[in-house]
């Protein structure tokens, strides 16, 4: 079958078509835990491409999946059929408060040119220098400022894709499919979506409450439902002024127990970073400093300074507000990932699967219990780290066992826990291989039939990246590579 699809594609498709043992190695992995072998690679040169390649695909049978920088933590971009690679799609025009772009144009050459026009992008992941705006709608990206700002869903205003059946389609420019979501998801069952201000998790059909939000479909949809060829985002002028507040804590718990209080200030952002990170930066802290909070606020400064210094018991180590000094300390913040990895020697680093649940705010304090209590049940370390003001929090496990049935336990055992207080098993990072068998718990049958119809809808024969976010496999411990 491979040489029959070989020669249809190739009287198809004025991109490259790539099927050497060295591509098909290079495009197995990205930067998840896991590894599997497309048996071809293809480079889209134009639009006609992809929807070409979607109706060979589809023919054949064969799965396809969208890829963009391989920034993704969980494996969406990853599996044994075709790969596409949407480098090629870079274009960005830039208007007053919108951009149009094409899937595959780097985040960070996005903020360059909007740099240009004092205007950015909301969403800035930690890798956002890297990763793809494709992969950005694909797994419904956040970053530090979304607190303020939201995540990438809402900050979109129209995508154009091509669905499972080879259609291209703007959403929500097409009235006729924008009406048919609007009418699936009318069923949804609101008692089982997620309390937080964040999610990755299914299909986000909660953010849909007319034909305007229609397009809110495929972000975090992970390819799932269609190629992302380009969309219209949305741009703000940069703040003229901001200012940093790095804040040490004696107790994890102190600290999570404060963001609230924090949060009613409005800052833009809240990170938390715990002590293994803190000792990788560059910075004489206290002894009894034990981990920070990141403060940030980009307008009225100066009242929120007076208000923070009513509520903050925690050590003010920094007040920043020089864009050279917050920009270093942020670095600081966005290194974390890797600060974690070099704090973990490579034989015990655990795959990423519990790494990115989020709680209802009010939650946080029992969320950094529940990971304490899951180290000692498991005989597990820790490194914890992330969007405390969204409740979001980023674990790197730390563990001997490697073997598929104790990871496994590990995240059945704490998807089970976050769920239970209202949270989701992934704020921003996707689900993947790591988390898609989980997501029926996480929305209940009945939502999770109205995703089984949208997938239906949009991709009746299951080749768009299939297993990822509708699965009757568990995938969470397998095609784990050796990392």
């Amino acid at each position: 079958m491979k040489k029959s699809i070989l020669n249809a594609l190739r009287s198809s498709i004025q991109g490259e078509i790539l099927a050497g043992k060295e591509f098909r190695e290079f495009y197995s992995v990205d930067a998840s835990s896991y590894q599997i072998i497309p048996k071809i690679i293809l480079v889209p040169k134009n639009e006609k491409d992809v929807i070409n390649a979607v109706k060979i695909a589809k023919r054949f049978g064969m799965p396809v999946t969208a890829r963009g920088s391989g920034t993704g933590l969980v494996g969406s971009a990853l599996n044994r059929g075709i790969i596409l690679d949407l480098k090629n799609f870079h274009s960005c025009a830039i208007g007053k408060n919108y951009a149009i772009v094409g899937s595959g144009i780097p985040k960070g050459l996005l903020d360059m040119k909007l740099e240009e026009e004092n205007k950015f992008f909301p969403p800035n992941p930690s890798i956002g220098s890297f990763c793809s705006i494709g992969g950005m709608l694909g797994n419904n990206s956040s970053g530090s400022r979304s607190l303020k700002y939201g995540s990438v869903i809402d900050n979109i205003l129209e995508i154009t894709f091509v669905d499972g059946n080879g259609r291209k389609i703007v959403l929500p420019k097409n009235k006729k499919t924008s009406k048919k979501i609007l009418g699936i998801v009318a069923k949804i069952d609101k008692t089982r979506i997620p309390k937080v201000t964040k999610n990755s998790s299914g299909y986000r059909i909660d953010k849909i409450d007319s034909i305007k939000d229609a397009h809110k479909i495929i972000t975090g949809s992970e390819g799932t439902l269609g190629i992302i060829l380009s969309a219209k985002l949305k741009i703000k002028d940069k703040p003229k002024k901001r200012v940093l507040y790095i804040i040490g804590y004696k107790s994890t718990q102190k600290a999570a127990k404060e963001c609230i209080e924090i949060n009613s200030t409005n800052p833009s952002a809240i990170e938390f970073v715990d002590k293994p990170t803190l000792d990788q930066i560059k910075f004489e802290f206290g002894k009894k400093i034990n981990c920070l909070l990141f403060v940030e606020y980009d307008n009225k400064t100066e009242s929120r300074d007076k208000k923070l210094s009513l509520i903050v018991t925690g050590e003010i180590i920094q007040k920043l507000k020089r864009d050279s000094e917050i920009f270093q300390w942020w670095k600081y913040r966005d290194s974390s990932l890797h600060f974690s990895l070099k704090s973990i020697k490579k034989e015990k680093r655990m795959p990423h699967v519990i790494e990115d649940a989020a709680v209802p705010l009010e939650k946080l304090p029992k969320l950094f219990k529940i990971i304490a209590r899951m180290n000692k049940k498991y005989k597990t370390k820790s490194i914890v780290y992330g969007h405390a003001g969204n409740g979001n929090l980023h674990v790197r496990l730390i563990s001997d066992r490697q073997n598929p049935e104790h990871i496994k336990s590990i995240a059945t055992d704490y998807f089970d826990k976050i769920i239970k207080i209202g949270g989701t098993i992934t704020a921003e990072h996707g689900d993947g291989l790591a988390r898609s068998e989980f997501i029926k718990n996480q929305y209940g049958s009945k939502n999770y039939r109205i995703f089984k119809e949208i997938k239906q809808f949009f991709d009746p024969e299951n080749v768009l990246n299939p297993d990822k976010i509708i699965t009757k496999k568990s995938t969470i411990a397998k095609k784990i590579k050796n990392f």
